[in-house]
C-alpha cells in the first residue's frame, strides 16, 4: 500500500464531518500499514478534542514499536494540560516502544500528581528493564501472546499454567505493579472460565490502573463469564472514567449475550468518554456479529491483537 493509500485514509481519520466510529476504523487501518507517513497522520490526533481518540492514538503509536513516534508521546505524556488517560497512554506507549532513552522522562514522572501517570511510568520502566535484563535470565521461556499485542508486562515465568498462584499473586496489594501484572498476563494466556473469573476478581482492586488493565484484558479474552462484572464496573458513577470506558470496550468485544442492551443504555452517559466508548463499542459490537472480514478502515479490533487499554 503506497503513500496514496495513507493520504485518503490520513484524510479520512482527520475529517471532522466524519463519526467517531469511522476515525477509529482509519486510525486502525493507519497502524495496521505502519510507516512514518502513517504515524505523523496519527499524531494530528491530538489535536482533536475527544480524550477517547487521543488515548487510542497512543495506544496505536506504541503498538507499532516505531522509535519515530517518541517526540510525539513524549510532548503528550509531559502535558500536563492533556488529561490524565491520555497521558497515561502516551507512557505505556513508551514503554511499549522500549527505548533506552525514554528513561529519563519517564523516571521524571514517577512522582506526577495524577497516579494513573505516575504508575504506567513505573511499569514502563520495568518493562524496559526487563528487556534489557531478559535475554540473562528468561531467554526465550517466555510463553506466546496469542494476542500478538504489545503488553505493558510480559507474563509470570514462574507459574505460567499454575492458575491459583496466579490469581493470589494478582490480587496482593502488596506486590509491586509489574509482578501483579505479570500474573495478569498469564492469566490471560491460560485463558477459559477459571482464569476469566479470576481477572474479574481484579476489577475490585484499589488501583483505577489496574482495573482498566483487567477490563482490557478481559475484551481480548471474549469471554462471556466476566459480562456481569464489567456490566458492574460501567454501572458504578463512581467509577474512574478510564476503567469505565474500558468495561465499555470489552463488552463491544465480546458482543454477546445482554453486551449490547448494556452498551445502548450508557451510550447517553453524562461522562463523555463513556458515551464515545460506549458508541464505539457499538460499532465493534456490529462487527463482532457480522459478517464483515476486517475491523480495519472499514478498526483492528483490540480482541483481536491491538484494540485499548488500553
Amino acid at each position: 500500500m503506497g503513500e496514496s493509500f495513507v493520504e485518503a485514509i490520513g484524510k479520512q481519520f482527520v475529517d471532522e464531518s466524519s463519526s467517531l466510529a469511522d476515525k477509529f476504523r482509519a486510525l486502525f487501518t493507519l497502524k495496521n500499514t505502519g510507516g512514518h507517513k502513517a504515524i505523523d497522520w496519527i499524531c494530528k490526533g491530538f489535536e482533536h478534542d475527544s480524550a477517547l481518540l487521543k488515548h487510542e492514538c497512543a495506544y496505536c503509536l506504541g503498538q507499532m514499536q516505531d522509535e519515530y513516534a517518541i517526540p510525539f508521546l513524549i510532548r503528550v505524556l509531559e502535558d500536563r494540560n492533556q488529561e490524565p488517560m491520555v497521558r497515561h497512554e502516551a507512557g505505556e506507549a513508551l514503554g511499549a516502544i522500549g527505548a533506552p532513552e525514554v528513561i529519563d522522562v519517564l523516571t521524571k514522572c514517577l512522582n506526577d500528581e495524577q497516579i494513573e501517570v505516575a504508575e504506567t511510568c513505573e511499569l514502563a520502566l520495568e518493562r524496559i528493564k526487563w528487556l534489557q535484563e531478559r535475554q540473562t535470565h528468561e531467554k526465550d521461556k517466555i510463553s506466546s501472546n496469542p494476542y500478538s499485542s504489545v503488553d505493558p508486562a510480559p507474563p509470570d515465568l514462574n507459574s505460567l499454567n499454575d492458575t491459583v498462584s496466579l490469581r493470589k499473586a494478582l490480587l496482593d496489594e502488596s506486590l509491586p505493579l509489574f509482578k501483579r501484572y505479570r500474573a495478569l498476563f498469564s492469566l490471560r494466556n491460560i485463558g477459559g472460565t477459571k482464569a476469566v473469573v479470576a481477572l474479574a476478581e481484579g476489577l475490585r482492586c484499589n488501583s483505577a490502573l489496574f482495573r482498566h488493565e483487567i477490563a482490557y484484558v478481559l475484551g481480548q479474552m471474549q469471554h462471556e463469564a466476566c459480562v456481569t462484572q464489567l456490566k458492574e464496573c460501567l454501572e458504578k458513577n463512581t467509577e474512574n472514567p478510564m476503567v469505565r470506558h474500558e468495561c465499555a470496550e470489552a463488552l463491544g468485544a465480546i458482543a454477546k449475550g445482554e453486551c449490547r442492551e448494556i452498551l445502548e443504555k450508557f451510550a447517553q452517559d453524562k461522562e463523555r468518554v463513556v458515551k464515545e466508548s460506549c458508541l464505539v463499542a457499538l460499532d465493534m459490537h456490529d462487527y463482532q456479529t457480522s459478517d464483515e472480514l476486517e475491523y480495519t478502515k472499514t478498526i483492528d479490533n483490540k480482541t483481536k491483537g491491538t484494540v485499548g487499554s488500553e
